[in-house]
């Protein structure tokens, strides 16, 4: 019989977040949540920006209250909707935070 392989985490938890950038905003600031839960959030950089990914980051960065080390970009590397994984943070944590800055 044959080994199965299978993959351990390193048994972190945390949430993920669903983003549609708006690039060449005036400020950055989230700026909604729509209908299907993805937060809407207008960025300063272009959308040919090679650091977009960072600038996100460390914009959720401040907006959460953590580190940016703790959050990554897992799908839609290259587009403007986005799915970031955020580590050792609660879904309702990410919600409260996100509505804050909405505020």
């Amino acid at each position: 019989m044959p080994k199965r392989k299978f993959h351990l985490h390193n048994g972190e938890k945390g949430s993920a977040l669903a983003v549609r950038i708006i690039p060449r905003s005036s400020r950055n600031e989230v700026a909604e949540i729509l209908h299907d839960g993805t937060v809407k959030i207008r960025l300063t950089s272009s959308a040919d920006d090679p650091q977009l990914n960072q600038h996100l980051l460390g914009y959720l960065a401040r907006v959460l209250q953590i580190p940016s080390g703790r959050m990554e970009v897992v799908a839609g590397e290259r587009g403007l909707d986005k799915l970031v994984s955020i580590l050792n943070l609660d879904a309702a944590t990410v919600h409260d935070r996100i509505i804050d800055a909405i505020s």
